[in-house]
């Protein structure tokens, strides 16, 4: 039978986790990524499974997830299940780095949760060390990624708007219309007009109106942890292309390890456990690796042999190393006007005009306009301690007057930032736990300077009393696991080839932001979707 865990896993113990005989393709992994390739290789004939570490979650339990959301009691990690030996880690570096806040293990991966916010890099951000003697190049541009970039926004149903003057050149509009500017966007469009900041719509992998049998968005305001009406996007819609043009799936089947053949090039299985105990080999001709940006560096680790001491793909020393993230920065308060803070939970506006910079620091900086500031009035009944009169009372005072600017700011890759194993400690099958290192660095703080200098003017222009700002010291991560696994020409210095395909083993690729050798400042699901499908056609031609 199936248990409960945050919401209802729809398959148990007397689900059929039996390897696929004569597979063509394994995927490891059924986040966004593997969902992608799974479709499009299962599409095209394929004979492919799917191997995923958490469960399968019932999206009849997601109205019930939400109320459980906004409640007093429950967090995000309770609402999917993360957390406990399965998902224990160690943080050593100079900071804390929280990693289970904001990942989901599960049938649909991260985008069970996520905001859904989707952006092309700037054609900058492939060129760092040309244009800044910062970091390294891609050994593949902007124009590479241009038509997967274009067809991942049509997979992903993308709503936005060719109105960004500071954004890479495109070829044809989103397909579906942005959404329109909030309440709130248009108060802050007073002051940046005042500051002459231009202002632009945020492109959303959620409907604006219905499309591909799903809903157009109802303004639930639950994006994070989770949207109840399916008008977002997340894996599951391709998870479930996949089933239907004949990929299996398998659902609490964690990968213990990779196995080779006798030469140490080729991969023959991926083993893997099930919860009954049971190790199982799942053998394929392909093997795509699409667990993310900590789980794929680590089972790489984790399968360290006589030909590979150092982990698979590992003659470089970097799987693991230059992991970098999106660092957070804003500011925050009150005006005494009405602001209707959290009617959406998502950003309609931004500003990219703060993004390509001449010199190299300042680094890159993504202004965004924050609808949610504030708490929410179902918040605010639900954890205070006062009821009837006296709650609206505290509800007309407290609510309505908040605003806030955000912003993601570019932090550059590091050799020392990386994921290892920690020996000390094991999860739940007896595997050693990912072991993060990770510091902000000297460019990062300097761009969070700048992006708070810009932020405060915002509130000053509208005469906002300022209550808080998060500064390079108290910046947080923005939960975007980025470069363990980079791409590259040189075996030396890289994990994979431009067609992501890992250079010691021949018939292994990697789908994730993991083989991204700079993250710029921007949300890297888009960036993850049309490397996916530049990976499964790769991986197709190859079989």
């Amino acid at each position: 039978m199936s248990s409960r865990v945050g919401g209802r896993a729809v398959s148990g113990a007397d689900t059929d986790r039996s390897p696929v005989s004569d597979a063509d393709v394994c995927v490891v992994g059924a986040g966004p990524a593997g969902a992608l390739v799974a479709s499009r290789l299962a599409a095209r004939g394929r004979r492919v499974v799917v191997l995923e570490a958490g469960p399968r979650f019932d999206p009849a339990d997601r109205p019930q997830q939400m109320e459980r959301s906004i409640g007093p009691v429950d967090g995000r990690g309770d609402i999917w299940g993360m957390g406990g030996d399965r998902d224990a880690y160690a943080s050593t570096g100079d900071r804390f780095y929280p990693l289970n806040a904001n990942r989901v293990k599960g049938v649909g991966g991260t985008t069970l949760h996520w905001q859904g916010m989707v952006y092309r890099l700037h054609e900058k951000d492939f060129e760092m060390d040309s244009r800044y003697g910062l970091a390294d190049d891609w050994p593949i541009g902007y124009d590479d990624l241009r038509p997967y970039y274009a067809e991942a926004e049509r997979e992903l149903g993308v709503s936005g708007a060719d109105d960004n003057p500071f954004g890479p050149p495109r070829e044809e509009p989103y397909p579906l219309p942005a959404f329109p500017p909030s309440y709130s966007d248009s108060i802050f469009a007073e002051a940046c007009e005042e500051l002459e900041i231009a202002t632009h719509s945020a492109p959303n992998a959620r409907n604006s109106e219905p499309a591909d049998g799903r809903s157009a968005c109802v303004g639930y305001g639950t994006c994070q942890p989770v949207c109840p009406s399916g008008a977002k996007y997340d894996a599951t819609v391709h998870v479930e292309r996949a089933e239907e043009a004949g990929a299996r799936v398998i659902d609490r089947a964690p990968v213990q390890r990779l196995a080779h053949d006798a030469s140490g090039e080729r991969l023959e299985a991926a083993v893997y456990a099930t919860p009954d105990g049971v190790e199982h080999r799942q053998e394929a001709d392909a093997f795509v690796l699409a667990a993310g940006g900590v789980e794929i560096p680590r089972l790489l680790l984790l399968s360290e042999s006589e030909e590979h001491p150092d982990g698979l793909a590992n003659r470089s020393g970097a799987v693991g190393r230059y992991f970098t993230e999106h660092l957070f920065a804003g500011a925050g308060g009150t005006i005494d006007r009405e602001t209707r803070q959290n009617h959406v939970g998502f950003m309609t506006s931004e500003s990219h005009q703060f993004y390509d910079h001449e010199e190299p620091v300042p680094g890159s900086i993504k202004l965004e306009f924050l609808n949610y500031a504030g708490p929410s009035p179902v918040e605010m009944a639900l954890t205070g301690d006062t009821f009837g009169d006296e709650l609206l009372a505290d509800l007309r005072e407290a609510y309505g007057n908040h605003l806030a600017v955000g912003a993601l700011v570019e932090q550059l890759p590091r050799w020392e930032n990386r994921i290892t194993l920690d020996d000390s400690r094991t999860d739940d099958h007896g595997n050693p736990v990912p072991e993060i290192r990770w510091s902000v660095g000297d460019h990062a703080r300097r761009t969070i300077e700048r992006a708070n200098e810009i932020q405060v003017a915002i509130l000053e222009a509208l005469d906002a009393e300022i209550e808080w700002v998060v500064g390079p010291d108290d910046t947080g991560p923005a939960a975007h696991h980025v470069g363990t696994t980079r791409m590259g020409t040189d075996p030396d210095e890289s994990v994979v080839d431009p067609a992501l395909r890992t250079h010691d083993l021949e018939n292994c690729w990697i789908a994730s932001s993991s083989v991204f050798v700079t993250g710029g400042a921007l949300n890297p699901t888009l960036t993850i979707a049309a490397l996916a499908l530049k990976g499964a056609e790769h991986v197709d031609e190859w079989l």
